[in-house]
């Protein structure tokens, strides 16, 4: 699959396979990490107009801590990382979904870490 292709002026929505990569040729434009527990994250690719999450087959792939996902990703070239955390406390409580924005930081895949 070639991931640098484009079909359009919009991006389309992708799931990435880590196995279909190429390790030192693919550039990742943007690669965010989805926070979503203290130890369990998932990670969303931008490679030319592609947009989608990383996929270890056919479930998405989990990572259990940043280290994991800056050791998967070092043979890669990214471009720009920013991790997002979504916190489900509205919905915990009954609350309708907040108004906020999910939270949006700074990544650094630099190692080591």
């Amino acid at each position: 699959m070639n991931y640098h292709q484009t079909s359009g002026l919009s991006m389309q929505e992708s799931k990435f396979q880590l196995s279909e990569l190429v390790p030192h040729t693919t550039v990742i434009d943007k690669l965010t990490v989805l926070s979503y527990e203290m130890n369990l994250y998932f990670v969303r690719l931008q490679i030319a107009e592609q947009n989608g999450l990383v996929f270890d087959n056919a479930s998405p792939m989990r990572f259990h801590s940043s280290q994991h996902i800056r050791d998967v990703f070092e043979p890669y070239t990214v471009v720009k990382a920013e991790m997002r955390h979504d916190s489900p406390y509205d919905e915990m409580i009954g609350n309708p979904e907040s108004v906020q924005y999910l939270g949006t930081l700074p990544f650094s895949m630099e190692q080591p870490y």
